[in-house]
């Protein structure tokens, strides 16, 4: 397997079976009242940090990587848009999942290692998915701090696994 083929499967690790499922378990946690909900003005709610991320994710991956329109508004993904309920949010998701899929599966081996300008940034397209990973994975740790403050409630994701266990070094 080639590393690049070792990039997508990570990203699609990181992002899809970690992130993707911590949001959506989210959004059961709360009402679609509380999507727009801050606990101060410069923190931004859960609604807004999922449109930011499929901003940046369609930004740095789908239009960088896959060549496909820029059309991103990033101010608007952090203004409140009370008539999107979590239904929506999880349908954005699933749809940019698909494109991303799609994206993945038509790159050629040169795009991971071409040179992109992204927000003004010049990146490698191996950057560009390294971003996209952490960003997710940063924004996932604030949808959750949020969550647990809203509902009062623990997410449990790790209910299932014995975290204390020590590395097994052979």
């Amino acid at each position: 397997m080639s590393a690049e083929d070792r990039l997508i499967l990570e990203f699609k690790r990181r992002v899809f079976e970690e992130s993707y499922p911590r949001i959506f378990k989210c959004l059961t946690m709360i009402e679609d009242k509380d999507l727009w909900k801050s606990p101060q003005g410069n923190i931004p709610p859960i609604g807004c940090l999922i449109l930011h991320i499929a901003g940046n994710a369609r930004q740095w991956i789908l239009s960088a990587l896959g060549e496909k329109p820029d059309n991103r508004v990033r101010d608007e993904e952090f203004m409140n848009h009370p008539n999107i309920r979590k239904t929506d949010l999880i349908f954005l998701l699933q749809n940019l999942k698909i494109q991303l899929n799609e994206c993945f599966n038509n790159l050629d081996e040169t795009a991971i290692n071409k040179h992109y300008k992204i927000q003004g940034f010049n990146e490698t397209g191996f950057s560009a998915i390294i971003h996209v990973i952490e960003h997710f994975s940063y924004h996932t740790g604030q949808i959750t701090t949020l969550t647990k403050m809203i509902s009062n409630k623990e997410t449990g994701y790790y209910t299932d696994f014995n975290l204390n266990q020590l590395n097994n070094l052979n």
